[in-house]
């Protein structure tokens, strides 16, 4: 949770200036940063993660290290300890219809 005491705030728009060009050099916008906060990203597990931030007066500020955190638990766990991501409801139903499927070629 973003602290009030301990981190530096910043703006969202200084936040956008901070994050890396994305894909072909393109700056990431304040609306990026804006939808991070409200809606999350997918890490590599499925898990929606978001940007910490906090709306003071009519502003939204977040900080560095809250944008470190969210990187970080973005970031894939590259020492093999990661869950499998989720399967899709098309997978889930595939997978139902095939065991259903060898229940039914053994009897039961």
């Amino acid at each position: 949770m973003l602290d009030l005491t301990a981190e530096t705030l910043i703006p969202l728009a200084d936040a956008a200036k901070i994050v890396p060009p994305a894909r072909s050099g393109k700056i990431t916008y304040f609306s990026t940063i804006l939808r991070w906060v409200l809606r999350g990203a997918k890490a590599p597990d499925g898990a929606l993660v978001r940007l910490e931030a906090l709306r003071v007066g009519g502003r939204w500020l977040t900080s560095r290290e809250a944008i470190q955190r969210f990187a970080l638990r973005l970031a894939p766990n590259l020492d093999g300890n990661d869950l499998p991501a989720p399967r899709t409801p098309g997978q889930r139903r595939r997978d139902d219809e095939r065991a259903a499927t060898e229940l039914e070629s053994k009897g039961i």
